[in-house]
């Protein structure tokens, strides 16, 4: 059945749309990106669909079959270039040909080298034109996403995790108080923050020394994500074994390495594309000093710890931030080479 459709008849707020769509898959796809498409005609959106989850349709075959005999002679727009190769399900420059639209406008290129660059010789064989996002709004509509598959893209051409590394401190630079704790340094919207960019990755680490102080849960209390892999590094090995990660009953799988750029390796091998580092300043400082970090999620928050409890820490008067007008105070300030989907 064609959907109803609320959007301005222009490119680039049927791509905005779709990049919506592709922002649900974040977190599930893998080993493949999240892309969202909509499918165009007569100015009205009559399809639509995500790629959510590997094994599942593609995004434009998803919106493909919801057009039903509406796709035929209409626009389709991709947030990614569509591949030209079949893998676990058919090749989606197949499905665009089978559908008998005209018109194919992607947001970016696909990093993947068996399908960069060949979707729009492949589409033009069926008459079909295929052409990369292009208008005043080009750069802002390419950004968001190359955003939405840049743990894809470093795990397609390299094998390894994209990895973000939060740390939450002080206004006096501490991460946590004199007795090692640090929970919770920041506050409740950085909380909400941090639990919304849980939803959308792959992968969960944190260090022995968080494990043993702090118990976390390593979840998305959110919204639940079963996909979600949580991850301990401990030299030892020698872990408490009530903490919640191993005792809580979350379909969530737990792994224990002893070496951080070993558990990138393997989560690498197994598919994992997004790694969000949350615990201990050592393991953070680990990761950067063998260059394995992509991105820095800093959160300064308006307390002063000195030698005090968390529970004691003086607030700052100061609400507002230079970087961010966040509720509460905090700043939230990022470091990487593409804006976070969970921080846009």
């Amino acid at each position: 059945m064609p959907c109803a459709t609320r959007y301005a008849s222009s490119d680039a707020d049927f791509m905005a749309r779709a990049i919506a769509l592709a922002a649900k898959g974040c977190g599930h796809t893998r080993p493949n990106p999240p892309v969202g498409a909509v499918v165009v005609k007569d100015g009205k959106i009559v399809g639509e669909g995500w790629h959510k989850k590997a094994g599942a349709d593609h995004a434009e075959a998803m919106a493909l079959k919801k057009a039903g005999a509406g796709a035929e002679g209409a626009t389709v727009y991709v947030t990614l270039e569509p591949c030209s190769k079949p893998g676990r399900v058919g090749a989606c420059t197949d499905a665009l040909a089978a559908a008998k639209v005209v018109r194919v406008v992607y947001a970016c290129d696909d990093p993947n080298p068996t399908n960069n660059g060949r979707a729009k010789r492949v589409l033009a064989k069926s008459g079909i034109a295929c052409e990369r996002f292009s208008g005043v709004s080009a750069w802002d509509v390419a950004r968001a996403a190359q955003a939405l598959i840049a743990p894809f893209a470093k795990h397609v051409t390299t094998g390894m995790p994209y990895v973000s590394v939060k740390i939450a401190m002080s206004l006096d630079g501490r991460i946590c108080d004199n007795t090692g704790s640090a929970r919770w340094v920041s506050g409740p919207q950085a909380r909400r923050i941090t639990g919304a960019f849980r939803e959308k990755v792959d992968a969960i680490m944190v260090g022995a020394e968080t494990l043993r102080k702090d118990n976390p849960s390593l979840l998305s209390h959110l919204k639940r994500n079963d996909d979600l892999v949580r991850v301990i590094v401990s030299r030892s090995g020698k872990l408490p074994k009530g903490a919640q990660v191993f005792t809580d009953g979350a379909p969530n799988e737990t792994l224990v390495f002893d070496d951080a750029k070993t558990a990138l390796e393997e989560l690498g091998r197994r598919g994992i594309m997004h790694v969000l580092c949350e615990g201990g300043f050592a393991l953070a400082r680990s990761l950067e000093a063998q260059g394995l970090v992509d991105e820095w999620i800093s959160v300064l928050c308006p307390i002063v710890i000195g030698e005090k409890s968390i529970a004691e820490a003086g607030k700052s008067k100061f609400t507002r931030s230079l970087l961010a007008d966040v509720p509460g105070g905090e700043c939230i300030a990022y470091f990487g080479k593409t804006t976070p989907s969970a921080l846009s």
